[in-house]
């Protein structure tokens, strides 16, 4: 997924990098992938659990940067190396030649930026987005409650929450989502994965559904 461009002062920390050319970084978070990345692996899978951002959710990212800049910028993201890969391909098809024959390094950064953005634009047109400060976060927030628990794209996500259980001595720190017809439970400590969903009946209230939900829980 497109995203506005961010700058990043760190491009190195917690990242691998898979490709490179002289404008732009395809990288992986550590911890995904390629046999998880030992214990640093299973403590930044912890990190992005507890301290969730649009970035840190996505497990590969691509990031710009001129030769002679030590600023990066975080152009797209994605849940998967073929949707990455994707984005990736389109640019070095469609713009790293075009990037060469520029002069100056703040004109690149201008284009790179203006086009990423102008593709962003274009896709919230086509598909009736409603741009603001919550759009990117929250696709990303979809895209992963769609994939961690196997649910269609018309499954709609309508929020998302910062919580945990306590299991035994140790709470699980985690993320609800809760869509249209599913209430769902997702957590990662230290290697230990756990996600775990609840089917909505209609017919129930609030506070029926929270107090199955915990039963269930809690008979894991």
């Amino acid at each position: 997924m497109w995203v506005i461009p961010e700058d990043v002062l760190l491009a190195g920390a917690l990242w691998i990098t898979e490709r490179a050319n002289p404008y732009f970084i395809l990288q992986r978070r550590k911890g995904h992938g390629d046999g998880g990345g030992g214990l640093a692996g299973l403590l930044v899978g912890t990190l992005d659990v507890v301290l969730d951002s649009s970035a840190r959710m996505a497990p590969y990212r691509i990031l710009y940067q001129t030769p002679d800049s030590l600023v990066y910028w975080i152009i797209a993201h994605g849940t998967s190396r073929k949707e990455i890969t994707e984005h990736w391909e389109w640019l070095e098809h469609n713009l790293l030649q075009t990037l060469s024959i520029f002069e100056n390094e703040n004109d690149i950064t201008t284009f790179v930026k203006g086009k990423v953005q102008g593709i962003i634009a274009e896709f919230n047109k086509n598909h009736d987005v409603k741009e603001d400060d919550d759009t990117d976060k929250f696709k990303e927030a979809s895209s992963k409650f769609w994939k961690l628990f196997g649910m269609p794209e018309e499954e709609k996500l309508v929020n998302y929450y910062s919580c945990s259980y306590w299991k035994g001595k140790v709470p699980r720190q985690g993320w609800l989502y809760l869509s249209i017809n599913h209430l769902c439970f997702y957590s990662y400590l230290l290697g230990k994965e756990g996600a775990y969903y609840l089917f909505l009946n209609p017919t129930h209230n609030v506070s029926q559904v929270l107090d199955a939900f915990y039963a269930y829980l809690k008979a894991l």
